[in-house]
């Protein structure tokens, strides 16, 4: 076997060069966040002649990715973005479930972390980007504007009981009506475990909205300091919820809830998940795509759920 090497290697600067030196097989690429970069990873893979795999949650990131499908098929490679609980994990639970119904209309689901969790500052960064600002949701079948960290609203999980929520800006949003035509309205939501640091962002998003200052991403680094803070009122505790909504197979309305608890602090392992399988199936030859693409319909839910069977994390449908 062997042994792992450490390059110190910067994205924006001579990584064609790199790659070209090190002659990878496969890139997966975590440094976030994603919102403000362009494809000059994937596309040095591209060139190169690697995979690439990423683990982005912006939006627009990972909806266009598809741009880079015929140079990435040229190339025989496989260039897949977005392999994280969105849209990876909340699609395999839509495609697993879709058998139970005659057609899904409505999806309400979201992500509660963890005080205590493990939180850098990409992931701050990522989430203050869009906060008080607006994207589009899909509600009775039409777009509909709405507002980052906003419309908030108490869900009471199983094991972790009510915790605060509000609109979090994700790759789902702009997918899933293409992938899911049934779709008439979509939420997702994402919220913190301590209330009155969750209500504290949410009085923050309206200085973005009412325009008062442009964005609160560059606050990120202040913001991430002042939070570890506070660890010593929260726990290791973190939860995500999806509420399936539609007709039966004989046209009765239907409701599936999924829910999974993340303890002691092992709610990180559930993004991480789907890069780790889709490069052991890459490496052991087990998908035969080629082309640039989100990861929608690459994982299985089961195998999603046996990946994480090891660690403190446990699962609920209903």
């Amino acid at each position: 076997m062997n042994e792992a090497a450490a390059l110190a290697i910067d994205i924006n600067n001579g990584f064609l060069e790199s790659l070209q030196k090190i002659k990878v097989d496969i890139v997966i690429h975590t440094s976030g966040p994603f919102q403000a970069q362009d494809y000059t990873v994937a596309k040095a893979c591209i060139i190169q002649g690697c995979h690439y795999i990423d683990l982005a949650d912006g939006r627009s990131f990972v909806e266009n990715i598809t741009s880079l499908d015929r140079l990435a098929k040229k190339q025989d490679v496989l260039i897949i973005s977005g392999a994280s609980t969105v849209p990876c994990l909340t699609s395999s639970l839509i495609n697993h479930y879709q058998k139970d119904f005659s057609k899904i209309t409505s999806l309400d689901y979201g992500i509660t972390t963890a005080q205590k969790t493990a939180r850098g500052l990409a992931t701050t960064a990522a989430i203050l980007g869009y906060t008080g600002k607006k994207f589009t949701t899909l509600v009775d079948g039409k777009p509909r504007k709405i507002y980052g960290w906003q419309d908030l609203y108490t869900y009471k999980f199983k094991n972790l009981g009510r915790r605060l929520l509000g609109n979090c800006d994700v790759p789902d949003l702009a997918l899933f009506p293409k992938y899911y035509p049934d779709l008439k309205n979509i939420r997702f939501s994402a919220g913190l475990e301590i209330p009155f640091i969750h209500i504290i962002l949410w009085l923050l998003s309206w200085l973005v909205r009412l325009k008062l200052i442009k964005s609160l991403e560059k606050y990120a680094p202040l913001l991430l300091r002042l939070s570890f803070l506070f660890d010593w009122l929260g726990t290791s505790n973190s939860a995500f919820y999806m509420k399936l909504r539609g007709k039966s197979k004989k046209g009765q309305d239907k409701t599936i809830t999924f829910e999974l608890t993340a303890c002691s602090g092992d709610g990180p392992y559930i993004p991480s998940i789907p890069v780790i399988l889709l490069a052991r199936k890459l490496a052991n030859i087990e998908i035969s795509t080629r082309g640039a693409m989100s990861s929608i319909g690459l994982i299985t839910r089961d195998e999603y759920l046996l990946a994480l069977k090891d660690m403190d994390i446990s699962w609920s449908e209903e």
